[in-house]
């Protein structure tokens, strides 16, 4: 018996996401003296030991012989006092879990409080205490839906003495009211064995399971809608983030009002903590305007009626929108909801939904402790240059454009990696995510010279994050050559790619923009073309690479004319030879090699020598590095007043006049 042995029950059952949500769940373990709870706010799948709060089992257990004060605030307020009170000297720092009373009252070892949807099935289920009695017998307590805190813990207190003083044995499966249930043994095979058995039994009961296979829906219409909603839902946070989800359970639910109404409430006080209580059904229109009238008109009556605005927005005949500050958040408040929609299935096998009665969801709305939770578990921290942003850096899967991705990333952004190669896309995005956050960052794989390839790419942003803040212009090719080497084919493609896709992407980058524009008229957003040195002066046998730079120059100007309305900055960053980069060392296509085999640097007998003789044109006696456009990039997106510009970034070798 040892710390050792929660720690290893807590990783498992926190590692399965049919038995916890959104990293909740708790556990502990106890001797005679000491109980050692989950700190709140920790995750069970990585909980260490230092995740868990030593406290005093007696402190704990006096709690019950104190009368504390009728009023609700201020009596939860004393009991807060007094378990933060029971924590050792060494564990001041640490907050411990709500739940610390009730896992002190179960008389075993180690005990795991989980929220199995399935089992909630049950819990929420109209007819859940009768079934429960009908499968369990006397082996379980049912404790009806109270308040949490010290009421429930009281509660639980009365109803264990009662069941020793009839059954002569401690109760060891405690299954609350929408709530999940606790589950107390003495060795991790105890838990397993019982925690099986308790869902063998449960699952004997379900007649449907839930179907969340894909399903085709209307991706463009929920694209469009997204932005609207994000920038509607924004209010005055710092950063808003919208992300889309639709299945073919969820589809069942957003038929109609009436579908809809077995996820209409709150099943727990997790549904609350991160959905609010109340998610949002809008009827289908098919015109866009009447749908986006239709949005905005009913979160303006849903944040009147309830004091606040709607988390979840569910479109009928669509799917749902989760909202958060963060893509954290956003993500963590769409699952909760997804955990709803599989309670209003398996509740269906119990007699029907039961969600907590106004009283309840009032109390937790206002309840500090759970307050506290949310914030813990969301996260927060200090803001970033670009924290939260929504980005699209095209060509990023590796080289300049996987190092600007990166810096993008290391200042807050979320960055969608696109790439003609979708599988170094897909790896490379894997590992960013595992240096900068849970989904920061998704593959895409794009044609930028293909209408239908970056339409889907800008979809694919606004569904994953609600929209589109900076789009990075970085997709590019350059073939050198003179007039009697350089062929049409050649030619056109470096147009194609480097002008011609410009204008593509945006095209489409900016549909998105422009609805985000519509409901927060002062937000600014900004298009960025990496161009290049060769765009602001002309290159020597490369002039199809330099007259694509031209023209992009030409692009950005008249972009930002055209766009300035909507508050998005169009502007141009003009970098000079990314000589370390593989545009120019690649061994085999680099640049050193092809200027060199087109006789561009007279004399010149090795790679070597074409490297000198560009150093030797720049001021600073260097290459152009990712970081300095980085640095560009800040500024352009943090600056209110400059658009159509074309900034060089060259070491001095390109002067504006």
């Amino acid at each position: 018996m040892s710390l050792s042995t929660i720690i290893k029950i807590s990783n498992k059952y926190g590692s399965k996401p049919e038995f916890v949500l959104a990293g909740g769940g708790n556990t502990s373990y106890k001797d005679d003296n000491y109980l050692y709870i989950k700190g709140s706010g920790t995750t069970l799948a990585t909980i260490k030991e230092e995740g868990f709060v030593k406290m005093n089992r007696a402190k704990l257990s006096a709690m019950f012989d104190k009368k504390y004060s009728e009023d609700t605030v201020a009596r939860e307020a004393e009991v807060l006092e007094d378990m933060m009170d029971a924590r050792e000297k060494s564990e001041l720092s640490k907050r411990p879990s709500v739940e610390t009373l009730l896992h002190n009252l179960i008389n075993y070892t180690y005990i795991v409080h989980t929220h199995p949807s399935m089992l909630n099935g049950l819990t929420c289920g109209k007819d859940g205490e009768k079934i429960a009695k009908e499968l369990f017998g006397n082996d379980i307590i049912w404790i009806e839906c109270v308040e949490p805190g010290y009421i429930l813990a009281a509660k639980l207190r009365e109803a264990m003495i009662a069941y020793k003083n009839e059954t002569g044995k401690d109760a060891d499966v405690i299954l609350l009211q929408n709530h999940g249930v606790f589950i107390g043994a003495n060795s991790e095979e105890e838990i397993d064995a019982k925690t099986d058995a308790v869902f063998s039994k449960i699952k004997s009961k379900i007649t449907r399971e839930p179907d969340f296979s894909e399903v085709e829906f209307d991706k463009e219409r929920a694209a469009l809608i997204a932005p609207a909603i994000r920038m509607m839902l924004k209010g005055d946070n710092a950063t808003s983030i919208l992300t889309f989800r639709t299945n073919k359970e969820v589809m069942n639910f957003v038929e109609s009002r009436e579908a809809f109404y077995p996820v209409s409430s709150a099943y727990s006080p997790d549904h609350i903590v991160y959905c609010k209580p109340f998610p949002l059904f809008v009827e289908a229109k098919e015109d866009i305007e009447e749908q986006y009238a239709a949005i905005k008109v009913a979160i303006e009556e849903y944040t009147a009626k309830n004091g606040f605005a709607p988390k979840i927005v569910a479109i009928q005949g669509l799917g749902f929108y989760a909202w958060g500050t963060s893509k954290k958040n956003a993500d963590i408040c769409a699952e909760v909801f997804i955990d709803a929609c599989k309670i209003g299935v398996f509740s269906q096998s119990f007699g029907g939904s039961q969600f907590m009665s106004d009283y309840m969801i009032n109390f937790i709305c206002n309840w500090e402790v759970e307050s506290y939770r949310s914030k813990v578990s969301l996260g927060g921290g200090n803001a970033k240059r670009l924290d939260e942003k929504i980005s699209i850096v095209t060509g990023s899967a590796q080289g300049f454009g996987q190092g600007i991705a990166d810096e993008m990333l290391k200042q807050g952004a979320n960055v969608v990696i696109a790439d003609l190669n979708y599988e170094l896309a897909a790896t490379n995005s894997a590992k960013m995510n595992e240096l900068y956050g849970k989904n920061k960052t998704i593959a895409c794989k794009v044609d930028v010279s293909s209408e239908e390839a970056v339409a889907s790419m800008v979809y694919d942003t606004a569904l994953a994050y609600g929209g589109l803040d900076v789009f990075v212009n970085n997709a590019g090719i350059a073939i050198a050559g003179g007039l009697e080497e350089m062929t049409v084919g050649k030619f056109d493609l470096v147009t194609k790619i480097n002008y011609t896709a410009y204008y593509i992407c945006a095209k489409f980058a900016s549909r998105i923009m422009k609805i985000q524009n519509k409901f927060a008229p002062k937000y600014m957003m900004d298009i960025i073309q990496i161009n290049s040195k060769s765009g602001l002066s002309g290159s020597k046998n490369n002039f199809a690479y330099a007259g694509s730079k031209f023209g992009g120059i030409g692009l950005t100007q008249s972009f930002a004319l055209e766009l300035v309305g909507y508050n998005i900055k169009v502007n141009a960053i003009c970098p000079g030879n990314l000589l370390n980069g593989p545009l120019w060392s690649d061994p085999v296509k680099g640049l050193f090699v092809q200027y060199l085999n087109a006789g561009k640097v007279p004399g010149a007998k090795t790679v070597e020598d074409v490297r000198k003789f560009y150093e030797s044109k720049v001021p600073m006696n260097r290459g152009c590095e990712t970081i300095d456009v980085a640095r560009a990039i800040l500024y352009i997106i943090e600056q209110e007043y400059e658009t159509g510009q074309a900034i060089p970034v060259t070491g001095g070798q390109n002067m504006l006049n």
